[in-house]
């Protein structure tokens, strides 16, 4: 994502760090909407008798609204633990990687701006290979999220991260750590691919327009671009993979896209759209402008 300017060349471990570190970041300034968005994922339609029931969420801010009234404010940074762990690994990896796969793709002796295809398939590789050795953090944080309001006298299933990643090998095996796997991957590779992908191409082609520079307000610009084609292309498996990780009773990917069409019709797929872009384009946002500043900090 560097444009001809004067920012520091920093090596791969610095480039690691960095993304890490932009990615924890936004993830503890965004993670309340992202619990909204996994409530509303995993919210099924439900019958009393002949009579469709009210749901429970409602939107993006009614959900926020409803989990902090019926829960406490703490509740909706439910699953941030394993959150900062999953960014670690996955933001870091996923970013960190990006330039140095795209430059494999394009050749050491390529000159100029790499083609969009070459963008696309350099974050669809970071993409699948992170989530893959991420899994884990990912499967436990939607599982911590996931867990409402229980009535009195009922345990919860998991006392906080740790025990969660202990309770899950125990009672359903190490294999359970990577539940979701492939629409995680198909969700995270394609996610990866339109931020990524989207953020380089968006930056570069505001940079080609008099008056434009690579300031705060381009990348702000650009890291709106990302999160919008993110939250576009993604919602779908997004969805299925929210719900296959929050309700164990789905027994693949195709079991999980067919009973979800099936029970909630094809809008279902697209559920939690607008906390999705609230969550993805703040945090896009909050994400490459952090990065863009660590990046460009002296050593």
């Amino acid at each position: 994502m560097a444009h001809g300017g004067t920012k520091t060349e920093i090596s791969l471990a610095g480039t690691f760090a960095s993304s890490a570190f932009a990615a924890s970041f936004a993830e503890v300034c965004t993670i309340p909407l992202d619990t909204a968005k996994v409530r509303l994922q995993l919210q099924k339609n439900v019958t009393a008798g002949n009579v469709l029931s009210a749901p429970k969420y409602k939107g993006m801010l009614g959900t926020v609204t409803t989990i902090a009234r019926e829960e406490g404010l703490v509740a909706l940074w439910k699953g941030i633990v394993p959150g900062l762990h999953r960014q670690c690994l996955f933001g870091g990896l996923r970013i960190g990687l990006y330039e140095p796969v795209k430059s494999f793709y394009v050749g050491k002796d390529f000159v100029g701006d790499a083609p969009l295809s070459k963008k696309i398939l350099a974050a669809l590789t970071t993409g699948a290979l992170a989530i893959t050795v991420a899994n884990p953090t990912d499967l436990v944080k939607v599982r911590l999220q996931a867990e409402g309001k229980l009535p009195p006298g009922v345990p919860r299933r998991y006392s906080g991260a740790m025990n969660a990643y202990a309770t899950i090998v125990r009672q359903e095996g190490l294999g359970a750590l990577w539940t979701g796997l492939g629409p995680n991957i198909a969700r995270n590779a394609i996610i990866n691919a339109a931020e990524l992908a989207s953020y380089d191409q968006v930056k570069q082609t505001i940079l080609k327009i008099p008056g434009f520079s690579d300031n705060v307000f381009t990348h702000l610009l650009s890291g709106l671009g990302a999160g919008f084609f993110a939250v576009c292309i993604g919602s779908p498996v997004d969805v299925m993979k929210s719900r296959m990780m929050g309700d164990s009773t789905y027994k693949s990917t195709f079991d999980c896209f067919v009973k979800t069409l099936k029970n909630d019709g094809p809008l279902a797929f697209y559920k939690g759209f607008i906390p999705n872009f609230g969550r993805l384009g703040s945090w896009n946002v909050i994400m490459f402008l952090t990065l863009e500043q660590v990046k460009a900090s002296p050593p």
